[in-house]
Parts: C-alpha cells; sequence; structure tokens
C-alpha cells in the first residue's frame, strides 16, 4: 500500500518535471535537440525516478519522463514490486501523446524486443542451443525459448531423428513425432522474424563440431558400406558409422526414374555408396555412381531422327516419358498431340510405341521424341 508520504514525493516529482518542461534558453534548447527523441517501438533505458498508486516514473533525460501505467503496469506489477527510485530498468516506448505529457512504455514489451534482438543475433552467429521440445503437430515440433514460442519443422531434423515411417503416413510420421516431446535436441535460429512473431529452429546446423569431426576421415569419391535407416520421399539416409549418416537423394539412387525411395530400399538392408559431395559436416552420397552411366553407352548407338522403339513409363505436366534404354528417357511433348487427354489416350504406360529422336544430346542427358507415323 502507497503511503501518504510516498503520494507526497510523487507529487513533488510531478511538480518539478513540469517544471521541467517549461524550462527555455541554450542550454535546455540544446538538450531537446541533441539527439532524435524516442518514437513508438523504441527500447529506452532510464532511472527510476517516482513510484506511485500503480504507476512508475522513468526519467528519460534530455526528453522527457517515461510511465508505466495502466495495463502495463499491471502486466509488470511482479516485476516491478521490487523496483526502488534509482534503478535503471529498460522499456519499450508504446505511446508519445499522453494526455499529461508522459512517454508511455512497457516493460512487456520491452522485454519481448530485447528477446527478439538476442534471436536475431543467435542467427547471425549460428548459436546453438540445447532446448526441449515441448509440443508437437503434423508440421514439426514446438520450442519455447525465453518465452517466445519457436517452430522446428520436421525438414529440418537431423537424419537421426527424422521420423523413418515406411509409407510415410503423416498421422504415423504425428505419432512418431509426439514421441519426442520431453526430449532435448541441440538446434540453431534459422529465422527471426519479431513482426510476424515467427521463430523457425533446425537441428541440421547445430552441433556441426562434433559431426565434423567424424566426416573429416572421409573424401570425395570413397566407396563405402553403409546401411539403410530409413527412407523418405526426398531419398534414403544410410548410416556409415556410429553418429554418422549421409543421404542418398533421389536423384542418386538410379540413372533411371525412381518414383518411390521408399520401395526400393528395406530399413536394415546393406549399400554400397559413393562419397560425392561433403558440405558443412554432411556427406551425400549416390548409388548410381557406382555403376556406368548409360547415356555414355547410348551415346554411341542413337543419333537424331532415328527411329527407335521406347517404353512410356511417366506422364508429367510436358507430355509423357519414354525410355529407349534402361535409365534413357526422352520426353513426348504433349503438343504431338491435340491434347493432354489425347496424349493420354494413345501413349499408355508400360507399352512399346515406334518413335523417332528429334533432339538427342547425351552430354545433357537430354532427349525429345516424338510418335513415328
Amino acid at each position: 500500500m502507497v503511503t501518504a508520504a510516498e503520494e507526497k514525493k510523487v507529487a513533488s516529482v510531478e511538480e518539478e518535471i513540469e517544471i521541467a518542461k517549461e524550462q527555455t534558453g541554450p542550454m535546455a534548447e540544446l538538450l531537446r535537440d541533441s539527439a532524435k527523441p524516442p518514437v513508438l517501438e523504441d527500447v529506452v533505458e532510464g532511472p527510476v525516478i517516482a513510484v506511485g498508486r500503480a504507476r512508475v516514473f522513468v526519467d528519460l533525460h534530455p526528453y522527457g519522463t517515461g510511465i508505466i501505467y495502466g495495463r502495463e503496469y499491471l502486466s509488470a506489477r511482479e516485476a516491478l514490486k521490487n523496483v526502488n527510485i534509482g534503478d535503471t530498468i529498460t522499456a519499450k516506448v508504446v505511446g508519445t501523446d499522453n494526455s499529461e505529457g508522459y512517454i508511455e512504455l512497457s516493460l512487456r514489451e520491452a522485454r519481448q524486443a530485447l528477446i527478439w534482438n538476442e534471436a536475431e543475433v543467435a542467427m547471425q552467429k549460428k548459436s546453438a542451443f540445447e532446448l526441449a521440445i515441448t509440443d508437437a503437430n503434423k508440421g514439426g515440433l514446438i520450442i519455447n525459448w525465453n518465452g517466445i514460442q519457436g517452430f522446428l519443422p520436421a525438414s529440418q531434423l537431423a537424419p537421426a531423428h527424422y521420423p523413418r515411417v515406411p509409407d510415410g503416413d503423416k498421422d504415423k510420421i504425428f505419432v512418431e513425432l509426439k514421441k519426442m516431446v520431453g526430449q532435448k535436441l541441440e538446434v540453431q535460429v534459422i529465422t527471426a522474424n519479431p513482426k510476424e512473431q515467427k521463430l523457425i529452429f533446425s537441428e541440421k546446423g547445430a552441433g556441426s563440431s562434433e559431426r565434423s569431426s567424424l566426416v573429416e576421415k572421409y573424401h570425395v569419391g570413397d566407396v563405402l558400406q553403409g546401411i539403410i535407416t530409413g527412407a523418405t520421399e526426398f531419398g534414403v539416409f544410410v548410416k556409415l558409422e556410429e553418429g554418422l549418416e549421409g543421404l542418398v537423394h533421389i536423384s542418386e539412387m538410379d540413372w533411371a526414374l525412381v518414383e518411390n525411395p521408399k520401395t526400393r530400399y528395406k530399413v536394415g538392408e546393406q549399400v554400397s555408396v559413393k562419397v560425392i559431395e561433403i558440405k558443412e559436416g554432411k556427406i551425400s552420397l549416390s548409388i548410381k555412381a557406382l555403376t556406368d552411366d548409360p547415356w555414355k553407352v547410348a551415346a554411341a548407338k542413337y543419333h537424331k531422327d532415328q527411329k527407335v522403339d521406347a517404353v512410356v513409363i511417366k506422364y508429367n505436366k510436358h507430355g509423357a516419358l519414354a525410355s529407349i534404354e534402361e535409365g534413357v528417357a526422352g520426353l513426348v511433348h504433349v503438343s504431338e498431340f491435340g491434347s493432354e487427354d489425347d496424349l493420354r489416350a494413345k501413349l499408355e504406360l508400360g507399352k512399346v510405341y515406334p518413335f523417332t529422336i528429334t533432339f538427342f544430346e547425351p552430354k545433357d542427358r537430354r532427349m525429345t521424341l516424338k510418335p513415328t507415323q
């Protein structure tokens, strides 16, 4: 409870504030003009000069006096209970047109602003944090950091923690993500946007120093034996040793078209792989690099305007893909037909048709075909 003496002191301070506002002369003008006065959203700092009933006054010399009151006082009352005159506090400007001439301040919003600033610095420095998973949804994991809710997308999980669900069922992936609630992960901030209240984490870059020490003994071109630990729509993960996995991207699985990596390999299966890239502590692998490029063989057998038989293997938005040999396919453009429906009616998947090669560039692995009349 505020005593009469405290109220008298507050009134005295308010009188001094009013007198200071009316001061004129070169020094007063110099103080007012020496720097840009605070505006909305600015974070300011100053000593407490008075504590009244549900309000705190802060000296923001030479611009005037700040006040924390009303809703802002109530939201920060626990923190303000122990504030004494002379204490320096940091607050955020939430109003500059107070009817009494004060600059309205918020401790709560200042705290938020400082935390977001810390997040932006952490993102720039690529700082790593060990944080607990508080919840999960079908897209990823929820993490609380300094009172701000952040999100770790499933795609940003390290290979060791990515949900290995054989059929890629989203509900099953969600079940696996829920199992991680309460677990601590080493993560980095990759997006910090205070305006959109968006804080995004990644596990992929965190702890890279430990992985880098494991990766050091490997080199591009190495042929290795590994164990399939999981498959996703974009490729398969291969364990090279304890604590180290590499990814075989879908484009590196076979020279031929791969529709679904999950049907190609089983978890626990042993495979031979070739290291094709080492970057930022991560290893990219290839399975197809261990076999001959079929386009090199095709270069000696085929040429433009040659008539060939090809099997239709896939439809896409441009037309259909037809393969003249395993791993060597070309586009049959929809413009060769009246419409997409016409193309699909005349070129059935899995069937062989006669074509003419209209473009052939084996170095770029490109070929186009048209139906032979």
